[in-house]
């Protein structure tokens, strides 16, 4: 049974690339467009794995792993957030979330920065999907 494979990001051209990326590894490419979209997708398709933009309308990225971490339904789905900020950026941004009243969340499985090439994607991919 092929894995699927949720790429969450606002730019066409991004979630298009990811996608093409996820179906050469053999596996299911879904996508959505924003965060909210995202969320919704995860709870009916429940993807093994999710590629994850930061910066996005609706709901953003930061958001959306924090909700994703925090429920045990989905808290044990790997992601990797693909983003244009550092991973620090985004670390800290989990850490003043968590200052007023969220809880600690783990790192994501991956981190890869904008624009990453379709190797080491797809390395990173493999490596999390089986």
């Amino acid at each position: 049974m092929p894995k699927k494979v949720l790429v969450i990001d606002d730019d066409p051209d991004v979630r298009l690339f990811n996608a093409s990326v996820v179906q050469e590894l053999g596996c299911i490419p879904l996508e959505a467009t924003n965060g909210e979209e995202g969320q919704q997708m995860v709870a009916q398709e429940m993807p093994d794995l999710i590629v994850l933009d930061v910066m996005m309308p609706l709901q953003s990225g930061i958001r959306l792993y924090r909700a994703l971490k925090t429920d045990t339904a989905f808290a044990n789905i790997p992601v990797i957030i693909l983003s244009g900020i550092s991973p620090r950026s985004f670390m800290k941004s989990q850490e003043a979330l968590a200052a007023f009243g969220g809880s600690e969340i783990p790192a994501p499985e991956a981190y890869l920065e904008k624009p990453a090439d379709a190797e080491t994607l797809s390395k990173t991919i493999a490596k999390l999907i089986h």
